[in-house]
């Protein structure tokens, strides 16, 4: 069967991206294209956050600064947080050819041919970056087809993934390639890019003459969660949705936000007030042993966008709070939880967070440890001036022996009497029970 891929040939400038999947780094858009893609930065000038990597002084202004050859990259960060177009900007920056896959739609036989074209540019002094989207796709064998060509230099992989590439890319090829963590872009740098969309004529929504308060804009930032996409695709379907007013422009009301992002994002607000209150529901529904209102609020909170690890650390102080030593095991599997969903975050997370949920929820109550801690906290407060006594000291040198440190103590392995014949609260407070002056508590033990 014949190649797709044109057969060798010498090559001007000018059919140097004349082959099939190549296509300029900043590419021209129409203008019924959708305006998040129509709205993409065409200069790293012109990206919004992640000054950590495109700040002055930072790593990819360095390279980029640098002019010499781009490593191979793997972009990692969740969507929306612009890996693609800053797979764009490195690769128009660089002078090089861009070459775009998508591993949902391509194969072996498609990297054959991206990489045999690289081969032909590489001898007439032409780089390329072969860019791949969700490159954790590929199988292990169409990742170890790109080795070679990473290895010697004919492609500069810029990979991207919204998954953790520790587990989902070879370790051969991760060696061969600088990971580079994009963070979720804060409400100020969404906020930033709508205002910018709102305003620009030739690629924004300008001459729709859009008129949206400031408060919800922020809201809608905020609701976006860090995904540019999301906050720019709502805009956009807010404005389409609204009718012009006499004079033409377009007043967006709240609820015609609410509809364009889903009620549920636009209702939570992870800086404000909503926030504290649906945290304060799901652990009072806990500590109340009603699981089904715990699972309510606690999908109303990922649905919402929360922070899972904010979530599963109330968890975890939910467990040793209000369960503590009357089911020790509540803290393992909230700390399980939190571990889990740290490694693996959403949308699988959910399944550790619901689970610690129900057996929070079920397990038997005690609030010893917080009320005993409390009243050996009052105790310390009150008697910080009383000294060690001196049989619980270290004597470490002879000056501290001779003066009676560590005199008297006896080693409750060897001497199990020392346990009730040994004091070890200061003068003031022996015989102190923090456990058993508890009114009417199971103190689980």
């Amino acid at each position: 069967m014949a190649s797709r891929r044109p057969p060798s040939r010498d090559f001007d400038d000018a059919n140097l991206f004349d082959l099939g999947g190549d296509e300029p780094p900043v590419k021209p858009v129409s203008r019924h294209a959708p305006l998040a893609e129509r709205m993409r930065p065409q200069t790293l000038a012109e990206y919004v956050g992640q000054t950590h990597l495109v700040g002055p002084g930072a790593l990819v202004r360095r390279l980029v600064s640098a002019k010499g050859s781009l490593p191979s990259l793997i972009l990692w960060g969740g969507p929306g947080t612009g890996k693609t177009t800053l797979g764009r900007l490195l690769a128009s920056e660089s002078n090089a050819v861009f070459h775009s896959l998508s591993a949902v739609l391509s194969g072996v036989k498609d990297l054959r041919e991206a990489i045999g074209a690289a081969n032909d540019r590489m001898r007439h002094g032409k780089r390329t970056v072969l860019f791949i989207d969700e490159i954790h796709r590929f199988n292990k064998a169409q990742q170890d087809a790109l080795l070679p060509a990473v290895e010697d230099g004919t492609v500069t992989l810029i990979g991207a993934t919204t998954e953790n590439p520790s587990f989902e890319v070879n370790g051969a090829l991760l060696s061969r390639a600088k990971v580079i963590m994009l963070k979720p872009l804060d409400q100020t740098d969404i906020a930033k890019i709508l205002q910018r969309a709102m305003s620009d004529d030739e690629r924004g929504l300008a001459k729709l003459k859009p008129a949206v308060a400031d408060d919800d804009l922020q809201h809608l930032a905020r609701a976006a969660s860090g995904d540019a996409r999301v906050a720019l695709t709502a805009l956009e379907t807010a404005v389409q949705g609204t009718e012009p007013d006499e004079s033409g422009a377009r007043l967006i009301s709240r609820e015609t936000l609410i509809e364009a992002i889903g009620r549920a994002r636009f209702a939570y607000d992870k800086g404000g007030e909503e926030h504290y209150n649906l945290i304060s529901a799901l652990i009072k529904s806990l500590r109340n042993s009603d699981a089904n209102a715990g699972l309510y609020w606690l999908a109303r909170l990922i649905e919402g966008g929360a922070d899972p690890i904010f979530i599963a650390r109330r968890l975890c102080i939910l467990a040793s709070e209000d369960v503590g030593l009357a089911d020790p095991q509540a803290m393992v599997q909230a700390s399980a939880a939190a571990h889990i969903v740290q490694l693996i975050g959403l949308p699988e997370g959910l399944f550790p967070l619901s689970q610690a949920t129900i057996y929070l929820a079920n397990a038997p109550k005690s609030n010893l440890v917080k009320r005993a801690y409390s009243q050996a906290a009052a105790d310390a407060t009150a008697t910080a001036r009383e000294p060690v006594p001196p049989h619980l000291r270290n004597a470490v040198t002879p000056l501290m022996k001779a003066v009676g440190y560590g005199e008297g103590y006896r080693y409750a392995h060897d001497d199990p009497a020392a346990k009730t014949e040994m004091p070890c609260l200061p003068q003031s407070l022996i015989g102190r029970d923090y456990f058993d002056e508890q009114p009417g508590a199971d103190n689980g033990i």
